[in-house]
């Protein structure tokens, strides 16, 4: 039973939220259910709002990550640990904003695009967003499929259409309540976290080489051609576009006052909630960039870049026998995280943008469909090579989806006239378009190496 204050609070919650325009709020089966106190010690109240960060957080560490993070390891050492960084210092602000447009507005990033963008604008940002969804959900099948084959002797294939199933462990975590579907994302999360830290200790990286990489860039980041392939594809691995959509839905499944100082003092703990949760991907990514440059660069095994290879070698290379099997659990736990980000920015992008209501499920099973067919045709004619470079290439999809994201986010965060006095300051504005700038600039500069370059 709900004491007399998170009673009112909820109650407060419900009674001011009044979505701009649009006919229904953002997720509205959890809009504003869940109770947050106005008073007492902070930790309490930042408890309260923990949870939509490390949802977020999730797709910061899918199988995406894994395959890049694994290739710019064994290929590179540690030069591209600053990428790592670079995009995750990237990430924390542009999900930072993505929380103050859907506190601010009461509006996801979908709904505003949809509002205040033409029609034709409109829908080719949805076209960009479900692609995105598509790549993501890609690489999900794929790192789920071959954990499953790694730890059970699962077939690929196999694995892949078992990845269907997971449409229904949403549907039951959802029916629970949102607080069980952030328990088990958290729950995954700290398995993922044990993981790499077993792997970290045994690997034993110098200290030097992993602050040097962290904090002082290299000029062939963007000279190489190879090196910049593998860059672009962390960014896009880490940066997720859904990822934007969907922290702008789910902040709003706390029942702050819908007020202008019950804003602002949700906007603050959910930036810090989201924060704090970056900095385990952050963790998470470098050290799987960490333990492949310790286990393959150093050892003449730059060639790795499959998960398959890497489980085979890590056990042998690092010196203890249980390694292989964490970075198999970890992989699999990842698989199973990502899912539920997925289901849940599916499900936001479709209302948000076309205000088409389908049932959870049948959502899930499209996107994962559409995901499942590409990965049983490339496995059935190449095998696991094959589906180790659709891993890498739906990483730089993701990552060409990205400024149709970002740049409508702060397009909208910026504009006063939208967001009224909780536009951002000036200064955050330039950072954040230069943040923007650069996406697109390494595009473009991929998009040159890869396709006018061939000529």
């Amino acid at each position: 039973m709900q004491d007399a204050e998170t009673a009112d609070t909820l109650s407060a919650g419900r009674q001011f939220f009044r979505p701009m325009g649009d006919a229904r709020p953002s997720l509205p089966e959890v809009n504003s259910t869940i109770a947050v106190p106005t008073t007492g010690v902070w930790f309490r109240r930042l408890f309260a709002f923990m949870g939509p960060g490390y949802m977020v957080s999730v797709g910061y560490m899918d199988p995406g990550n894994w395959a890049t993070d694994l290739a710019g390891g064994a290929q590179f050492g540690y030069t591209l640990l600053f990428v790592i960084m670079l995009s995750n210092l990237m990430a924390i602000l542009l999900q930072a904003l993505a929380a103050r447009l859907g506190i601010a507005t009461g509006r996801d990033l979908a709904q505003a695009c949809r509002a205040y963008y033409p029609k034709p604008v409109a829908y080719a940002l949805w076209v960009a967003c479900e692609l995105a969804i598509i790549a993501c959900d890609l690489a999900e099948v794929i790192g789920t499929a071959i954990a499953l084959n790694l730890l059970f002797g699962i077939p690929l294939i196999g694995g892949a259409l078992i990845t269907a199933l997971d449409a229904f462990l949403v549907l039951l975590l959802m029916n629970k309540g949102f607080r069980y579907l952030e328990a088990f994302v958290i729950a995954l999360l700290i398995v993922i976290f044990g993981c790499f830290a077993v792997q970290i200790f045994a690997a034993a990286p110098p200290a030097g080489s992993i602050l040097h990489g962290l904090f002082v860039p290299s000029s062939e980041i963007v000279t190489n051609p190879a090196m910049l392939y593998v860059a672009i594809g962390i960014i896009g691995a880490t940066v997720m576009p859904h990822n934007l959509y969907l922290h702008s839905s789910i902040v709003q499944t706390r029942a702050y006052p819908r007020t202008e100082p019950g804003k602002r003092d949700a906007i603050k703990w959910a930036t810090l909630d989201s924060t704090i949760a970056l900095m385990l991907a952050l963790f998470v990514n470098a050290a799987i960039l960490i333990v492949s440059a310790v286990a393959f660069h150093g050892s003449g095994n730059q060639d790795v870049a499959e998960i398959g290879q890497a489980f085979q070698l890590l056990s042998p290379l690092l010196g203890l026998s249980i390694a292989s099997t964490l970075f198999a659990v970890a992989l699999l736990a990842s698989g199973l995280n990502s899912t539920v980000t997925a289901t849940l920015a599916g499900q936001i992008v479709m209302e948000g943008f076309l205000h088409l209501r389908i049932p959870q499920w049948a959502r899930r099973l499209l996107t994962r469909g559409l995901a499942i067919i590409p990965v049983v045709v490339v496995t059935a004619l190449y095998g696991e090579k094959g589906t180790a470079e659709l891993l890498v290439f739906s990483q730089v999809v993701l990552s060409m989806q990205l400024p149709f994201a970002v740049i409508p986010l702060v397009h909208f965060v910026s504009d006063r006239e939208k967001m009224g006095s909780f536009a951002i300051s000036r200064g955050v504005a330039v950072l954040a378009w230069v943040v923007a700038a650069l996406i697109l600039g390494l595009n473009f500069k991929l998009l040159y190496d890869t396709i006018i370059g061939l000529g």
